[in-house]
């Protein structure tokens, strides 16, 4: 199984419009961040796209994709799903049909309201719009050959949805793990969790609470995203603990996993 990063940043992106501070500024190709997107290609060949940032299509040049299988959702905030109308591209590549997308019940009723056309488009539209299946996800299900196991978390005081797949779990947007979903994260290769920024935030986890919880996972390696220009790419790795890394755009992970470099 492979891992992509399409994009590793908050939900206005580095660098931000109008800002001048050193991340924003930086040449270092780890600073430029899109919005927090992964794309995992499946042992089975099959490709799914977590969240459709509307960077969908930048990410998508920019990371040669260039086909997608199915949609996972984590939540229904605009960072997430804006870009959905671009898979109507990716049902081209595969010759047209429908494609399904994986939620929550509250995700799937957004994206119902938000983008109904996709959902309920007639057929003689063609490829002028996306033309979906949603799946409300409730428990443990399969994509293609492989199992998709949600893990509830807290984002702020909405629960949302992290995943975990084999030896992988991807937990953006987290500001807490419930007791229960602990147990959902043992034995990990690779864990992904968001790390806003230094200081406390309502919604995310903190870089040292997502280092806190890092730790308690005790994954073989720590891979963080969802960051804010508050944390600059190489000054952050070069005094993080043994394991963890700060997650870049562009970056790929295979699984089994052999450690990545802690820089670009």
């Amino acid at each position: 199984m492979q891992v992509t990063f399409l994009g590793t940043g908050t939900s206005q992106g580095i660098p931000m419009i109008g800002c001048g501070c050193e991340v924003c500024r930086s040449p270092d190709p780890a600073d430029k961040r899109f919005r927090a997107s992964i794309v995992v290609t499946q042992d089975d060949g099959t490709r799914v796209l977590v969240d459709t940032t509307p960077d969908l299509r930048s990410q998508a040049l920019a990371w040669d994709l260039t086909r997608v299988d199915a949609v996972v959702y984590t939540h229904s905030h605009a960072d997430h799903i804006f870009g959905l109308d671009e898979l109507r591209r990716f049902i081209a590549l595969r010759g047209g049909g429908m494609m399904t997308v994986h939620g929550d019940a509250h995700t799937i009723a957004e994206l119902r309201r938000i983008f109904a056309y996709a959902f309920s488009s007639p057929s003689e539209l063609g490829g002028g719009v996306p033309r979906l299946v949603p799946e409300v996800v409730s428990a443990p299900f399969m994509v293609g050959g492989t199992e998709w196991v949600p893990v509830p978390i807290l984002h702020g005081r909405r629960t949302i949805l992290g995943y975990r797949v084999g030896g992988f779990a991807y937990l953006t947007d987290c500001s807490h793990v419930p007791d229960t979903s602990w147990a959902l994260l043992e034995g990990l290769e690779v864990l992904v969790i968001g790390a806003l920024r230094e200081r406390a935030h309502p919604t995310h986890f903190s870089l040292p609470e997502a280092i806190e919880a890092a730790r308690r996972i005790g994954a073989r390696q720590t891979l963080f995203t969802h960051m804010c220009h508050d944390l600059g790419h190489a000054a952050t790795n070069a005094r993080l603990p043994a394991g963890m890394a700060l997650a870049y755009d562009g970056l790929s992970v295979t699984l089994p996993v052999t450690l990545p470099a802690a820089s670009a």
